[in-house]
């Protein structure tokens, strides 16, 4: 055992405690590395869930809104379209309070108003994302929603509603 000096150090270490020095750094560094590497995994996997949650949102509301403007038009026997919105919030041909949507959504991929597709005479016909993103789900659509497989980017996918053949207009 080494001698103790006056300061109560032990003599004949400060050779060995030279060549520890920056050891206890050097693991810590490659802690922090390895925790980087981890929360950069964790962060992809939560982007492509927060992704697929709106995704699904977009397929709920898209669909709500198709269903709200076929709602619309085969309420009454003239078969017209809504004009905006408002029209599926309240319907304005009604003399009693007829709502078609309980809200107007927002468009879950922008957090912004739809894009519309619109007829001739300015009649609302169906709305669609102006997201440009590329789609995740690629399969496994409902029927009304089959043409989506094929596209893209959401803002190809359409929520339009367009009558029967036979049903007539006025």
């Amino acid at each position: 055992m080494a001698p103790i000096t006056t300061r109560g150090e032990r003599r004949g270490r400060g050779a060995a405690r030279r060549r520890e020095r920056g050891f206890g750094m050097l693991w810590a560094l490659m802690c922090v590395a390895l925790i980087s590497i981890y929360l950069m995994a964790v962060g992809t996997v939560w982007t492509t869930q927060m992704q697929r949650t709106k995704e699904d949102e977009l397929l709920r509301r898209g669909d709500a809104i198709r269903a709200a403007i076929e709602a619309y038009v085969k309420a009454d026997k003239s078969g017209a379209f809504p004009k905006s919105f408002d029209d599926l919030l309240r319907d304005p041909r009604q003399s009693f309070v007829q709502r078609y949507l309980r809200e107007a959504y927002a468009d879950p991929m922008t957090n912004g108003e739809w894009q519309t597709i619109r007829g001739p005479g300015g009649e609302l016909f169906g709305v669609y994302s102006a997201s440009a993103e590329a789609p995740l789900k690629k399969d496994g659509f409902n029927d009304s929603d089959a043409s989506f497989a094929l596209q893209t980017s959401y803002s190809e996918w359409k929520f339009t509603y367009y009558p029967e053949r036979n049903m007539s207009r006025r």
